[in-house]
């Protein structure tokens, strides 16, 4: 990246103590006096190493959307117990209910594969902005910029995979005023070694989530194998255990308030760049029509798995993933109100502008920017409601989705590789097949449709310039519950395209042959990708503005704050340096930074969420600490809070010390810092982290999971050979 616009003379200064998702390379231009100062015992040029393309944060790898560590040479990856959560529901059974009493691996052979389980572990950076923008043929129109664009990223991609077991992509920063090649090696043979019991790993539920304080074990072990020559391969009972070059080793001492720590992972996405009536829109339409949508999709899963235990298990997967979107919706809205978020935003671009109309033509683009991204604002408003509904059959009914996915698969696969849409291309089949066969564990018939009929009553209530076509196609204009309710059992009861194995014929054929099927749920998801299509080239000619647009706004805004700017976060790896702090979320209130095992007791009602497993109860009744007694705490710690600057993506990041060994799991962020993704506060950002007693004491007095324990290197002696064979 452009050192002149993304680090602009990175000068050691308390505020960065929390501040800043910093990329592997900015993290070399951080003053190493400074470092040292906050806590940084080892050398910076061991955190990443850009000769070599790796470090000590290839020891964070990305574990499909989530982040994780390597805790041992022999491939053993830690991460969150929500992160592991699908491999865990697809070994679960009325039988056999891991999700409810857990899992552990007495011997390797006895590690349970994930369908489509990954982990991606960073080898370089390389900056591309150059070739990325030559591109962009003169004169351009926005739709042929995005166009333009995304085929050279793709053919960047192309070139990078050309190695072996490689995954690659080209993450843009600051709206597209730099572009950098992420390069990966991507092992493919991912197995689940231990998963507490939910009651641990989810521990106080939705009424805890997103709130301090908290008593939840939201950790899981995972464990990476590769062929027998160390290349990556697909899951064989040959593979062998990867072996990792850079880990953390766990710290058996923890942490206490004011120690300095590091959050190593892979944030997903934060908006610190958008325009404040950007944030606006969001703030008055997106997150209340989340709440809205999302919150009655819950109520009918909810209702529905409650009345059968196999249908509990189907929807166990979507309803977690409903519920953490659904209540952080509700902390951006109360984050955005009570931090002033918006109005901030819009004082500080009144002084970049008044800053830039003082420095004269030199800026004159960047305020013409400006307004041209707040017109395309205003327009995209105007079809909002369309739009988010249409947006949102992925999240919804699991039938209507799956046909939408091979109708565009079959439409996709017609085109040459590069002028397919990513998610369509040939790199990606592996992936999209696994989650297509892996669908068939949250289906849910009864839940299914009542998901489907509530999303027909929305489409149909939508005005006249707002019509989704292929609503009013297969269910008409206007609602009828017992009408639609009979169009919908018509649709399923006629349908293979929940059928396992008639689906995975179906992502083979093309739209011709799809069509020949006559299939009415398929035929409603023709239609439907139709106009997701459309939907997209509209998306995709409003990126091409954006970036065209944005870079030259996010210029003046970075030449303005003459200090060190970290970029949104993107999904790439990213490091944030923190202290262990507790805060103060309102007058009258102080919390402190750490939980502890009493804690956790006093919470216990013995009904959901706050059930405490009786194996673990007893334990922690009598006492039975161990060696992970905190002296001053005179307890074992569960949960501590950090000033790390995380978001979504962060969870199952390494929290390590400044010796770079694990002190913590990162897991939440707490109620008041939600709305950080749109600014960061350091009163509040507050992210909450497993500690590492915790999870070894578990490990220990409450599982006796001593070949593990012996593997991590914190009990005495070597596995025996049945262990590690």
């Amino acid at each position: 990246m452009k050192k002149t616009l993304l680090l602009l003379s990175l000068v050691a200064a308390p505020a960065l103590a929390g501040e800043g998702k910093w990329t592997p390379q900015q993290v070399l231009e951080l003053d190493p006096a400074w470092l040292r100062a906050q806590g940084l015992q080892v050398p910076p040029k061991k955190l990443w190493d850009p000769q070599r393309g790796t470090g000590l944060l290839a020891g964070a790898v990305n574990v499909g959307g989530c982040s994780g560590a390597f805790i041992a040479p022999s491939g053993l990856v830690i991460t969150n117990h929500h992160c592991a959560f699908g491999v865990i529901q697809e070994h679960s059974t009325p039988q056999r209910d891991l999700i409810t009493d857990g899992f552990l691996a007495s011997k390797r052979e006895d590690e349970l594969p994930g369908k489509g389980s990954r982990v991606q572990v960073p080898r370089s950076f390389k900056d591309v902005t150059k070739d990325v923008l030559a591109a962009v043929p003169a004169g351009a129109d926005d739709l042929a910029r995005f166009k333009a664009i995304e085929r050279k990223q793709k053919e960047l991609v192309a070139e990078c995979e050309k190695r072996p077991a490689t995954r690659c992509q080209v993450a843009s920063f600051d709206g597209g005023l730099n572009y950098t090649l992420v390069d990966a090696v991507e092992l493919a043979d991912v197995r689940l070694v231990y998963a507490p019991p939910r009651a641990v790993g989810e521990y106080g539920g939705e009424e805890d989530n997103w709130m301090w304080p908290r008593h939840t074990g939201d950790f899981a072990i995972l464990r990476a194998y590769t062929a027998p020559d160390g290349a990556s391969a697909p899951y064989s009972d040959k593979n062998v255990p990867y072996k990792a070059e850079f880990f953390f080793p766990l710290a058996t001492e923890g942490v206490k308030p004011d120690d300095f720590v590091m959050v190593l992972g892979y944030p997903g996405v934060t908006w610190r760049a958008l325009l404040a009536e950007e944030m606006a829109e969001r703030q008055s339409r997106l997150y209340p029509r989340m709440r809205d949508v999302f919150g009655e999709a819950i109520r009918i899963l909810e209702e529905e798995g409650d009345k059968d235990a196999a249908g509990k298990i189907a929807v166990a997967s979507q309803l977690k993933s409903l519920h953490n979107v659904h209540k952080n919706a509700g902390g951006q809205l109360a984050g955005l109100k009570r931090g002033r978020i918006v109005e901030k935003q819009r004082e500080s671009e009144a002084a970049v502008a008044a800053w830039a109309q003082k420095n004269g033509a030199k800026w004159a683009e960047a305020m013409k920017a400006r307004e041209a991204l707040l017109a395309e604002q205003a327009a995209t408003g105007k079809v909002f409601e369309r739009e988010f509904l249409l947006g949102s059959t992925g999240r919804l009914a699991r039938g209507p989705a799956l046909a939408v996915t091979v109708s565009r698969l079959a439409a996709e696969r017609a085109k040459p590789d590069l002028e397919r849409r990513p998610e369509y291309m040939e790199r990606e089949m592996p992936r999209l097949k696994d989650r297509l066969e892996r669908e068939q564990k949250n289906l849910f018939l009864p839940a299914d449709k009542k998901l489907l009929q509530a999303f027909v009553r929305r489409a149909q209530a939508l005005g006249p310039d707002e019509r989704i076509a292929a609503v009013d196609k297969h269910f008409g204009k206007t609602f009828s519950e017992k009408d639609v309710a009979a169009k919908i059992d018509a649709m399923y009861a006629g349908t293979k395209v929940l059928t396992l194995a008639e689906r995975m014929k179906m992502a083979g054929e093309t739209v011709a042959q799809l069509e020949a099927r006559k299939d009415p749920l398929l035929a409603f998801g023709l239609d439907l990708a139709k106009e997701l299509t459309a939907l997209d080239d509209v998306k995709d000619r409003r990126q091409g503005a954006a970036m065209r647009l944005r870079p030259e706004w996010r210029k003046a805004v970075l030449a303005h704050a003459g200090k060190p700017v970290a970029p949104d976060a993107n999904g790439t790896l990213r490091v944030t340096f923190a202290k262990v702090q507790g805060y103060a979320p309102r007058d009258g209130a102080l919390y402190t930074p750490q939980t502890t095992l009493s804690g956790l007791l006093a919470k216990h009602t013995g009904e959901e969420p706050f059930d405490v497993p009786e194996k673990v109860s007893q334990v922690a009744e009598a006492k039975r600490f161990g060696t992970w007694m905190d002296p001053r705490l005179k307890d074992v710690p569960v949960n501590f809070l950090a000033n790390a600057d995380t978001t979504g993506g962060n969870s199952g990041s390494p929290t390590v010390n400044g010796k770079g060994q694990l002190v913590g799991v990162n897991f939440d962020r707490v109620w008041e810092n939600v709305a950080n993704d749109f600014g960061y506060n350091p009163d509040v950002a507050r992210n909450v982290n497993v500690d590492v007693r915790y999870i070894l004491w578990t490990l220990d007095q409450v599982e006796n999971a001593d070949a593990l324990l012996r593997e991590l290197g914190v009990r005495k002696g070597k596995p025996t050979v049945q262990e590690t064979r």
